[in-house]
């Protein structure tokens, strides 16, 4: 637990302190800015879901040389339950951990309301879903926890990077917000922001409405799932 919430938690403190005073956001239609503190937020919701996402999924190789994965295979369940079990493991993990960071949001100025909780709180499920799952579906595939390790920073920390966590889409390159549109990612995230409220406005005006962020994370979080029972039901 102090793997998984140490780092992004310290990363928000020191980047957000550090460049609070420099980076403003423009809200559209609202006079009041956003500094970076608050802006880096939801951004590190994500990947305090990242990290555990990580450290949860890489058990699969663990699992696999220590002889425990071939005594699940062999026992009389399905492909599918290995999977579900195991996915849903990290995303109670994610989840939960994800969620008691929300509880900082007022010293940073952020208000949650109250009406908007229950939604909030199941697109950051879905996020946690997809995310273990991605990571399920590559450590399946390795052998080698360095290698693990190697492929993550390779396409989940870019992942991230690109989906609004550090920086909006707005004055961004054209090839950048090309990337961020096609990162399901980004509107999972654009729609935590717009779940978080500064001086009674959301946070962030995002990418795509709360709807279109739903249907993305939720069809990501279905297509990895799918892909991992598929591939784990392979010999």
């Amino acid at each position: 637990m102090v793997g998984a919430l140490g780092p992004p938690v310290l990363f928000w403190f020191l980047i957000g302190s550090g460049l609070g005073e420099s980076f403003k956001t423009q809200r559209a239609l609202v006079t009041t800015d956003v500094n970076y503190l608050q802006y880096f937020f939801p951004g590190t919701v994500t990947l305090i879901v990242l990290f555990t996402a990580i450290f949860s999924t890489i058990s699969v190789i663990e699992d696999r040389h220590e002889g425990f994965l071939q005594s699940v295979l062999v026992a009389p369940l399905s492909r599918l339950t290995l999977v579900l079990g195991k996915i849903l493991g990290g995303t109670t993990l994610a989840f939960g951990q994800a969620a008691l960071f929300l509880l900082l949001a007022p010293v940073a100025g952020i208000h949650l309301p109250l009406h908007a909780v229950p939604l909030l709180l199941m697109n950051l499920l879905i996020i946690s879903f997809g995310l273990t799952g991605l990571g399920f579906l590559l450590a399946w595939k390795l052998d080698s926890t360095q290698g693990f390790h190697a492929i993550m920073n390779l396409l989940l920390i870019p992942m991230w990077l690109l989906s609004g966590a550090l920086f909006p889409s707005e004055g961004a390159s054209r090839w950048i917000k090309m990337v961020m549109a096609l990162n399901p990612l980004t509107y999972g995230l654009s729609a935590l922001q717009r779940s978080l409220l500064v001086n009674g406005h959301p946070l962030a005006a995002g990418m795509g409405s709360n709807a279109m962020g739903f249907a993305v994370s939720l069809s990501f979080a279905l297509v990895m799932f799918t892909v991992s029972v598929w591939i784990v039901g392979k010999r």
